[in-house]
């Protein structure tokens, strides 16, 4: 991908470390499937699957206050119940939750959108001054004429 705003960078940074953690920490070994704690959590019945919701909501929120739209949040909250709901069912929801992996899903939804809104808003750095009167250009037309 493209790169996005650096504004961001840290920060979807962070998110993505944090999906890392939850959806492939770990490698099995002799299989080679990656897992992660969402699936780990996810074992214990009731409690697993709710616990998982705190990271999904905290990723959320941060995509909304990173100017995601609304149909990019709404793909997200799809994706976050979808895992909750088969997540939910035991045995068949735990093998899903190693293959779905909700969490990366959305922050690559993230990074899309900044990647994208990258490519159509200019950089602040190339604009600015450029109305000024102390933008070399001006001041020189603005001589020419006095």
């Amino acid at each position: 991908m493209t790169p996005h705003q650096p504004a961001h960078s840290a920060d979807l940074a962070r998110l993505r470390k944090l999906a890392t953690r939850m959806d492939s920490a770990f490698r099995l070994p002799i299989i080679g499937v990656r897992v992660g704690w969402d699936s780990i959590i996810g074992l214990i019945p009731g409690v697993g699957d709710a616990a998982a919701l705190l990271p999904s909501a905290y990723i959320m929120k941060e995509a909304h206050r990173m100017g995601v739209p609304r149909a990019t949040l709404a793909k997200m909250a799809a994706n976050v119940g979808i895992d909750f709901v088969i997540g939910s069912v035991p045995l068949v929801g735990d093998l899903f939750d190693v293959g779905w992996k909700s969490h990366l899903r959305n922050v690559d939804l993230l990074e899309g959108h900044l990647t994208r809104a990258a490519r159509i808003t200019p950089d602040p750095r190339d604009i600015e001054g450029q109305f000024s009167s102390h933008h070399a250009n001006l001041n020189r037309s603005a001589n020419v004429r006095s």
